[in-house]
């Protein structure tokens, strides 16, 4: 991947939300959702994040789409700095990045026929006349596996399946290069998710488009991903290529969230790694590694000092004091 244009580069990103005080006595306190990321995003690759409810995944893509304002970081599409556009230079960059949303019920505005649905954002982002959009929503359609009749219906009328469709072709509508996908199959039923991820798979190749899939799914994420990021309290603790990853993971985290995945044949001994305790509080993360409180390899020193993200072959990074330079001065 190392030889591939960087479309999307971050670094070390941080999301904090202020938590409101009970008193002026009592300490401002804030709520670290997003601590310190750094990651790559290649052209025409697809990204997976993952990790447990309260990770920061979703945050983490709604900050990149400046959703979310950054506490701090760096945020370069192509190169260039988009984490200080405001006003109509952040409104002429939409059509660069768009966003599918994990609930198809509530991202659809229910007063509005799919035609209007889709023309909203042509209208603001493309010259285009109205019977250009129109043609445009006919496209689209088509393109998502709906026929041309669905411009004069409602959202309603759709099942769930169909909805999230629809919201793919507005997510496509102003033709972007980039698409955040948070958890956009977590609320369709089992048979439908396979037909939407290779809908989205087939769009990626005809489009050449770029993907960060967020999802707290390991097997779906395993079905469309290249690559695949690990979140455990806003901070990628793993990060590598989908074969690394799930055929030799690293960190601890990784391994335990790996071994929850439900198997089918039963014929292949596995023995699941379980996990200490509950996530902590964003608010009151542990001091040194964020994992060392439920991790079954804890070491003095995690409890000490942060591991770094370190290169453990040419396809897979991790932090952790079990490997690489974090192992030097370590208690091993």
């Amino acid at each position: 991947m190392s030889n591939k244009e960087v479309l999307l580069q971050i670094k070390q990103l941080k999301t904090y939300f202020p938590v409101k005080r009970k008193s002026i006595r009592e300490q401002r306190k804030v709520v670290k959702a997003v601590d310190d990321i750094t990651v790559e995003i290649y052209r025409g690759e697809t990204l997976g994040i993952v990790g447990e409810s309260g990770s920061g995944k979703s945050t983490f893509g709604r900050t990149i789409l400046k959703l979310i304002e950054p506490t701090d970081g760096e945020i370069l599409y192509k190169g260039h700095p988009i984490q200080n556009l405001k006003g109509k230079a952040l409104q002429q960059f939409r059509n660069q990045m768009q966003m599918v949303f994990q609930d198809p019920y509530a991202s659809l505005n229910p007063r509005m026929k799919i035609r209007t649905i889709l023309e909203e954002p042509m209208s603001l982002q493309l010259d285009l006349t109205k019977e250009q959009r129109k043609e445009k929503v006919k496209e689209l359609l088509n393109k998502v596996g709906l026929s041309e009749d669905a411009m004069h219906k409602y959202p309603h009328e759709f099942s769930g399946g169909q909805r999230q469709r629809i919201g793919i072709a507005r997510a496509l509508a102003v033709n972007p290069e980039f698409i955040i996908a948070d958890e956009p199959v977590s609320a369709l039923d089992v048979s439908v998710q396979s037909q939407v991820l290779n809908l989205m798979k087939d769009l990626q190749d005809e489009f050449q488009l770029t993907y960060l899939f967020i999802s707290h799914d390991l097997s779906v994420v395993k079905h469309i991903s290249d690559r695949v990021a690990v979140l455990y309290l806003g901070r990628v603790v793993e990060i590598g290529t989908k074969k690394e990853l799930y055929e030799q993971p690293l960190h601890p985290y990784t391994q335990a969230l790996l071994s929850a995945i439900p198997v089918v044949n039963f014929d292949v001994p596995r023995e699941a790694t379980s996990l200490q305790g509950e996530l902590p509080s964003p608010m009151d993360p542990p001091v040194g590694c964020v994992f060392h409180t439920r991790c079954p390899f804890v070491m003095e020193k995690c409890g000490k000092s942060r591991p770094t993200l370190e290169q453990m072959n040419p396809k897979q990074q991790v932090a952790c004091f079990l490997y690489g330079k974090n192992t030097e001065n370590s208690d091993l």
